[in-house]
């Protein structure tokens, strides 16, 4: 228990310090939900990176778990953007860029199930025909 306080409180001197701002600061919640039914997701990883005035992804960051509600929230993140990642078992990894610039924000994350997986030991006939569909309508008319 010591060692996640240590780490959370070097995970935000990291993320602080990587906004180069003294500015003013954000309260941020959370809500992880199923895409298809939005039933909640507990034990969601929700992880924060700081993001540089280049786009470019800071050293550090910070996880924050979801509770049996999919709910999770931090305050005192500095304005300025922040990328947001989401993983849980059994579904696809969201990740998006988020501008903080209120003095509050909730951010609704719906995630999705996996894609199926290509095999080259099924069938794939109907899709070749639908790409070859598509091929000949974009061909130009002469």
């Amino acid at each position: 228990m010591v060692s996640a306080v240590i780490v959370l409180g070097v995970g935000m001197i990291g993320l602080a310090a990587a906004q180069d701002d003294d500015g003013p600061m954000s309260d941020l919640r959370f809500l992880v939900v199923r895409d298809y039914n939005g039933k909640p997701v507990r034990n969601a990883a929700v992880v924060l990176h700081p993001v540089n005035r280049k786009g470019k992804q800071s050293r550090g960051g910070l996880e924050l778990k979801t509770d049996g509600d999919g709910r999770t929230n931090i305050d005192g993140i500095p304005y300025g953007p922040l990328r947001v990642q989401v993983l849980a078992p059994g579904f696809q990894t969201f990740g998006e860029d988020y501008k903080i610039d209120k003095a509050e924000i909730e951010i609704t994350v719906k995630l999705k199930r996996p894609g199926g997986q290509y095999s080259v030991y099924e069938n794939h006939e109907d899709a070749k025909k639908a790409d070859d569909k598509k091929s000949s309508e974009q061909k130009p008319q002469q």
